[in-house]
């Protein structure tokens, strides 16, 4: 049923959507979404001649944090057929959060990644057509705004920090607010951005080498199979090529790789 769902719910609303949400769409995803930072920085410094400035935030406990009743009137703008707002009604209010009725939205379910999208959408359209931001980007919960005004970035967060709690009854993680210059890099989906290259997350390199260290421990213990392995390393691997991680991805296949 939810796959239905999320097909049928992905045909109505993909049109709808920003161009630059890269959550839950075909043709997207975190590497589209970083390829499109790298364009978008290219563009506001001027090819590196001036300034560029990304505002990053983050929705706090946005899954826990959904309302039900304002995600079933979202939905209600768009379908008109009241057996469909029935069962999109059940669905929604099968989802709920220890404490709080007619709040909240599973992690990682498929009609709850689409969900989010139109949920965020109201937020999207006021960003671009009444803040009229240039550039913006948008991944699940994850928000980032670039400009080569500091200042006009953060004259953004009480607009944006208002729209979310009065329209969505959301509310920005205090502690993930990040403002930073391009030279320092501008760290988004695992990867941080720098005026002429890309590196991988200080803290995504120690996740990684610490899953593929577990993932080898399973298979000289019999857990799994080399084929199992090879496809976390390959998974890993191909995640490496798209940032400038050569000796990264050397000492990756030092440790890892066997003939």
């Amino acid at each position: 049923m939810h796959q239905t769902f999320y097909t049928t719910l992905r045909q109505i609303y993909e049109p709808r959507f920003i161009d630059t949400v890269y959550s839950s769409r075909l043709e997207k995803g975190t590497h589209r979404a970083v390829e499109a930072l790298r364009h978008a920085t290219w563009k506001v410094s001027r090819n590196f001649t001036r300034e560029c400035w990304g505002l990053k935030c983050d929705v706090k406990r946005f899954y826990d944090s959904v309302d039900h009743q304002i995600l079933f009137d979202l939905l209600g703008k768009t379908i008109k057929d009241e057996r469909a707002l029935r069962l999109l009604k059940n669905v929604i209010s099968s989802f709920h959060i220890d404490g709080q009725e007619g709040k909240g939205t599973p992690i990682g379910n498929l009609t709850s990644q689409i969900f989010t999208n139109i949920y965020l959408n109201e937020f999207d359209q006021f960003v671009k057509h009444k803040l009229k931001v240039k550039y913006y980007l948008r991944f699940a919960d994850d928000c980032l705004f670039l400009s080569h005004n500091k200042i006009e970035l953060q004259n953004l967060l009480p607009e944006v920090e208002s729209f979310l709690q009065e329209y969505l009854k959301l509310s920005l993680h205090p502690d993930k607010i990040i403002l930073r210059p391009l030279s320092q890099g501008i760290d988004f989906l695992g990867y941080v951005t720098l005026p002429h290259h890309s590196v991988l997350r200080t803290t995504t390199k120690r996740r990684m080498f610490r899953k593929l260290s577990l993932k080898h421990g399973e298979f000289y213990n019999g857990k799994i199979t080399s084929e199992s392995l090879n496809q976390s390393l390959q998974s890993y691997l191909g995640m490496l090529s798209h940032a400038d991680t050569h000796e990264l991805t050397q000492n990756l296949k030092n440790q890892f790789c066997w003939k």
